[in-house]
């Protein structure tokens, strides 16, 4: 079965089909969640089976909305689904538009809900094998190194966002609530 995400059409937010969408470049709504310890935060690595960017280290989550569903709704879904994660705090930082080459001839072009979740320690994951390869805690500096080192090993939408809107997604951090976890 396909999965029908929101995408404008002629300026309408239509229902559209995900890897059409993809084909077509066409603008779509998607979610982003970035799961920090401090200064940490949790990354994926995506399995070798998704259709586009496989292998790439992208952050804690992110994925499209369903036809109708809310943009937190579908974060904590995908949390569950991707990383085994539940009852998470989810604190909205906003939108990012960004428009990338993700290979294979397909483009993301997203309108993301992005949302932050502050945890106590380092929580545990049951990384789903179909969705999520890899996972691991490392420190923003760090993680901004590892890109200007290997940025070919890290998703187009993770570079962008934390060249470009690291302010927007990170400011205030120390003031989010924590899960005990």
């Amino acid at each position: 079965m396909s999965e029908m995400i929101p995408t404008w059409l002629g300026g309408d937010l239509v229902a559209v089909e995900k890897l059409e969408a993809h084909r077509r470049g066409l603008r779509h709504k998607a979610v982003s969640v970035f799961v920090l310890h401090g200064e940490e935060v949790l990354i994926q690595r995506r399995a070798l089976g998704k259709y586009h960017t496989p292998g790439l280290w992208a952050n804690t989550c992110c994925t499209h909305p369903r036809w109708g569903e809310d943009g937190a709704a579908c974060a904590r879904r995908r949390l569950g689904e991707e990383l085994g994660i539940t009852g998470l705090t989810l604190v909205p930082r906003g939108q990012v538009e960004y428009r990338a080459d993700v290979g294979g001839g397909l483009i993301e072009h997203e309108v993301v809900e992005v949302f932050v979740a502050q945890v106590a320690r380092r929580i545990k994951t049951r990384p789903n094998p179909d969705e999520v390869m890899a996972v691991d805690w490392v420190s923003r500096d760090a993680l901004m190194l590892r890109i200007a080192n290997t940025p070919a090993a890290y998703t187009p939408w993770l570079r962008i966002y934390l060249q470009n809107h690291a302010a927007q997604i990170f400011a205030g951090v120390e003031k989010l609530p924590e899960f005990p976890a």
